[in-house]
């Protein structure tokens, strides 16, 4: 076991395991999220309320299934995608995984920290000047819940989301008065315009990779069962109302900025209280994910340290400008991350026949060229494609690694000792 108790190198056990309900709420915590709301907006801005709601339910939908599979996988092995990345991508490839995945996080906790320093500046007036301090200060002060561990997110989680649950509802029911109803709704006309798979893409996007990281804490369910189920319901709901919310508001206020429509709905103290909550809530599961990674990348188990690091980068990301950068940060993880997934799905259940041996007794090479080539190939096709990017990534990698294992006659599990 790990001294920091979250088994950042190794399977965890079943006297770790947790229930539905602690599972779910910290899940909760990572889709409730004020970046998805802002990527809902542009949704708003450039569909129909209609179109809008199936194109939310298509993307929500499709990222909770692959949540879901991954979740499975994870609670069956006890393993997080980290270390999955070994069996598929080899011991020092798998590296691949940790820093994409590492990356893909820390950009989220940089646009996060940028985020909360801004929007105070500019609801409560405060000079530009104390901009850089704040974010130093969300940047460390965010990472407390995630150097105290999985106990501190699930304590927060219990209070944040019910709140955040409520206020989301209130505001929308604000924004359908001040259009009158449903009508006033399904009659306003876009003014913007957006592709429907750039559209579902974007959705599949807003949590593409904490889809693939939700892993961390859905190898700790007592069943598989349980993973699934928290997994569908915590995406399907959470990220779902999350990007419904920001676009039902952005149609009727034609503004994307969630924080802008609150003022404008005379929220704006609770609109403070919710960003600095919610951002709270999210970033610590963020920061979280990247210490995780990062302790996979560098072979260490000093997770609070790698915690500590990783805000400190993130500090400096927000300061140099990944506030701006939010669309195209969302539409290059929605090509790049999902084809990870992928290659794992496909090496756990075709390779490996569904079941890994135990990570201390399996003889793994250095580099799986098989699996990374499977990788590289997906992400590039997933990147150029005019469909669904996340999709087209998903079933290229897992079709081009099967076609591998099969062309090579190597669909033959790791050999290891097949412990229990």
């Amino acid at each position: 076991m790990s001294a920091s108790g979250d088994f950042p190198l190794s399977e965890a056990p079943q006297s770790a395991r947790k229930g539905l309900l602690s599972i779910s709420m910290v899940l909760f915590s990572f889709t409730f999220f004020t970046g998805t709301m802002f990527a809902g907006g542009k949704l708003g801005m450039a569909f129909s309320f209609t179109d809008m709601l199936w194109i939310a339910t298509i993307g929500n939908s499709l990222l909770a299934l692959y949540a879901a599979a991954l979740a499975f996988i994870a609670s069956r092995s006890g393993l997080n995608t980290v270390l999955m990345g070994r069996f598929c991508f080899g011991e020092a490839g798998s590296r691949l995984s940790d820093f994409l995945l590492g990356f893909a996080e820390l950009g989220w906790y940089a646009w996060g920290t940028a985020t909360a320093a801004i929007v105070l500046v500019k609801m409560l007036g405060l000079s530009e000047g104390l901009t850089i301090p704040l974010m130093i200060l969300f940047g460390f002060g965010f990472s407390i819940t995630a150097i105290v561990g999985y106990k501190g997110l699930d304590v927060l989680s219990r209070v944040s989301v019910p709140l955040m649950f409520i206020l989301l509802i209130v505001s929308m029911y604000i924004a359908t008065r001040d259009i009158g109803g449903f009508k006033g709704l399904a009659a306003v006309i876009p003014h913007e315009t957006m592709t429907f798979s750039a559209a579902v893409t974007m959705v599949f996007g807003t949590f593409a990779s904490g889809a693939t990281q939700a892993t961390n804490w859905t190898r700790l369910s007592r069943t598989g069962r349980v993973a699934i189920i928290a997994s569908v319901v915590s995406f399907l709901i959470g990220n779902g109302l999350m990007v419904v919310a920001g676009a039902w508001c952005a149609i009727v206020y034609q503004q994307a900025d969630i924080v802008e429509v609150m003022i404008l709905q005379g929220l704006s103290f609770a609109a403070v209280i919710m960003l600095c909550l919610n951002l709270w809530t999210i970033q610590g599961p963020t920061i979280y994910n990247v210490a995780a990674a990062s302790c996979h990348l560098l072979r260490s188990e000093r997770r609070r340290t790698m915690t500590v690091a990783a805000a400190g980068v993130g500090v400096l990301l927000a300061i140099g400008g990944m506030y701006e950068m939010l669309i195209p940060f969302l539409v290059l993880l929605g090509s790049i991350i999902p084809p990870v997934g992928g290659v794992i799905m496909a090496d756990f259940w075709y390779r490996h026949r569904g079941k890994y041996p135990l990570l201390a007794n399996a003889s793994l090479p250095r580099y799986n060229l098989m699996g990374l080539g499977a990788y590289a190939v997906g992400a590039l096709v997933a990147y150029c494609s005019p469909w669904v990017a996340p999709l087209v990534g998903i079933a290229v990698s897992a079709v081009c690694y099967i076609g591998l294992l099969q062309f090579s006659g190597r669909r033959v599990a790791v050999s290891a000792a097949q412990g229990e």
